[in-house]
């Protein structure tokens, strides 16, 4: 294992992609029942991912070691319709494979994310589940702290 290196994603590496995001959203099952993911996720996970790389209005980008993508971030430039600045970057997916953590890794990627979100948006924001807490501690680690709160009440 290598220090990985960072650049935006390209098509070849659909499959990849979709791998990393189904594992995101199995951790993310783990921590909230809530969150249980559906049987066509990888389809689903495909076509949002491909969507994203073709908007103007996305960002996703890839942890790569040796030829092998290990992380990936995906974020939307949104518009803050009340509120100041104007312009939001909104993290809304990070997922890096586990035995590249703690290793200062995920925070250098991050920041290479923030990097290109800067471009276009003044404010950066991430938004994951409230359970998680191994994102928790990452984010509040790295100075982020929350301004909304979804809740929800099982039917």
């Amino acid at each position: 294992m290598g220090k990985p290196s960072f650049r935006p994603a390209k098509p070849s590496d659909m499959d990849r992609l979709v791998d990393l995001n189904v594992r995101l959203k199995r951790l993310n099952e783990e921590f909230d029942p809530l969150l249980k993911i559906r049987e066509d996720i990888a389809e689903v996970s495909r076509k949002y991912l491909s969507d994203a790389m073709n908007s103007p209005n996305s960002l996703v980008v890839v942890a790569e070691d040796d030829g092998k993508v290990v992380g990936f971030i995906k974020a939307d430039i949104r518009e803050r319709l009340f509120y100041k600045p104007k312009m939001e970057g909104n993290i809304v997916e990070f997922y890096l494979l586990p035995e590249y953590r703690r290793k200062g890794i995920g925070a250098a990627f991050l920041d290479y994310a923030i990097d290109l979100l800067r471009q276009r948006a003044e404010i950066i924001t991430a938004e994951f589940p409230s359970l998680n807490e191994i994102a928790v501690e990452f984010y509040t680690r790295l100075r982020f702290r929350g301004i909304i709160s979804i809740y929800a009440r099982e039917s």
